[in-house]
């Protein structure tokens, strides 16, 4: 996710300053990676010096004195090119659970034995990955379907389904087939 048009589209709504900036990226990217204060300051900082904001004032709201930053029109034109650009798919998948996984069949298959119990490692490991993602998917549903559940958790907890739903659907598939796969890669070896 790209800070810097995040930013730019809270901007869009009107001047902010830093902290409210950070407040509303909290409310509005709930299930997101947090944003530290810092990189918001940062961020505005290279955002101004490119000429996408600029600082509109200050305002103390009866607090310590802040800067209001704006966006510009060039910040405008480049948040709907950013807006409108497709993301292109990831071309590989390569997360822990699929290293986990290889690394468990590989093992499996350069044992000596494969009757030795060796093979049930990568097994064993889907069956608890099944149920982890089983149980957050469970707490996903609930989270989405909450009343009074704001849009942002709504969105943010269906995309999340889609994607451990897909993971569920690989882990039931590739169960069906650990053994036969640490199999090939003994019989290639």
């Amino acid at each position: 996710m790209s800070t810097r048009h995040v930013l730019l589209g809270l901007l869009a709504a009107g001047p902010r300053h830093g902290y409210g900036l950070k407040r509303q990226y909290d409310a509005h990217f709930p299930q997101a990676r947090p944003l530290a204060y810092g990189q918001v300051y940062t961020t505005l900082q290279r955002l101004v010096r490119d000429g996408l904001a600029a600082i509109a004032g200050t305002d103390s709201d009866g607090g310590p004195e802040r800067t209001l930053y704006r966006s510009t029109s060039e910040g405008t034109r480049e948040l709907a090119r950013w807006a409108h650009k497709v993301t292109a798919p990831a071309p590989f998948v390569a997360n822990e659970i699929f290293a986990k996984v290889l690394v468990a069949i590989l093992r499996s298959a350069d044992a000596q034995t494969p009757s030795n119990g060796e093979g049930a490692d990568a097994s064993s490991y889907l069956l608890a990955q099944h149920a982890a993602h089983m149980k957050r998917i469970g707490e996903l549903r609930a989270l989405s379907t909450a009343p009074g559940a704001d849009l942002s958790t709504v969105l943010a907890a269906e995309y999340a389904l889609a994607h451990l739903e897909a993971d569920v659907g690989w882990m039931d598939t590739l169960a069906t087939r650990v053994d036969a796969l640490a199999a090939e890669i003994s019989e290639s070896a």
